[in-house]
């Protein structure tokens, strides 16, 4: 709606460098909210880098921003089995089956593109909060980049290999704290969620999720079936996707890789964020 649309000229507020004094005042002012909450515990520092992303995500709209930031921190301290070990070991067998993989280029709008193979995910070795915390590790890394901050995130999930057993790790409980973390919960705009080789069987899946989602995230969700080539190459363009999707970029086991390689090298500042840590 129009509220969400920000101040006038929220546009160009965050096209603004974080050391512009719009985006310092702006800053200032959250922060001021953010100290004066009765009896509020903090777990990170209200650094200015760090409380610009809750107002970039929602195009610098005050209320909003301090809206999410509670959210943030609500969230995290009631999801502690996702939140309070952020440390890549816990899901090292993930990263190295290769769930998960980041392209090397944005998309033309500079969102950031994300990879998730459910097919490579063992039911049997990772609940689906371990799979979760997989996107948490990457999402807090991602919104680090001015960039990503702007122009948000969009993620393909390939569902190939998705079975009864995945389905059966994703209660209501954990589908409610995934859909919280999708709509007011994290510093991240989801421009875009596509999903390819999603089998009949998901669809009971998406259904138990949907009503937690906005009508705005909804929209943004688009289902590519079996046949995705040709529609995936309508969203994204084929010089940044991987070979196996019709791509022209290197193998998604590469990227995985490469990815991981990152989170690794991220080891330490994941683990100061870790909620833990407290």
């Amino acid at each position: 709606g129009g509220m969400s649309q920000g101040p006038p000229g929220a546009g160009r507020l965050n096209d603004l460098p974080d050391n512009s004094p719009r985006v310092r005042s702006a800053v200032a002012e959250l922060r001021r909210r953010a100290e004066a909450g009765p009896g509020r515990r903090w777990p990170q520092p209200l650094t200015d880098s760090f409380l610009v992303r809750f107002l970039r995500a929602r195009d610098f709209h005050l209320e909003l921003a301090w809206r999410l930031l509670k959210n943030y921190q609500k969230w995290r301290i009631e999801c502690p089995e996702i939140s309070a070990d952020l440390q890549p070991s816990s899901v090292l067998g993930l990263l190295h089956a290769g769930y998960h993989g980041v392209l090397r280029s944005r998309d033309p709008q500079g969102s950031r593109v994300l990879i998730y193979r459910i097919g490579q995910w063992d039911p049997k070795l990772f609940t689906a909060y371990d799979v979760f915390r997989v996107s948490l590790i990457t999402s807090e890394l991602i919104v680090k980049e001015i960039e990503t901050q702007r122009n948000g995130v969009k993620a393909i999930f390939d569902l190939q290999g998705w079975r009864f057993a995945h389905a059966f790790q994703i209660s209501p409980a954990v589908a409610k704290k995934i859909a919280a973390v999708l709509t007011d919960s994290f510093p991240l705009k989801v421009r875009g969620i596509h999903l390819i080789n999603e089998p009949l069987f998901f669809h009971p899946v998406f259904a138990l999720i949907s009503p937690f989602l906005t009508e705005k995230i909804k929209e943004r969700v688009h289902m590519h079936g079996n046949n995705y080539m040709q529609s995936l190459t309508e969203h994204f363009p084929i010089s940044i996707l991987p070979q196996e999707y019709g791509g022209e970029e290197v193998s998604i086991e590469e990227l995985a890789k490469e990815w991981t390689d990152f989170i690794m090298a991220s080891a330490d500042y994941l683990q100061s964020i870790s909620v833990v840590a407290q």
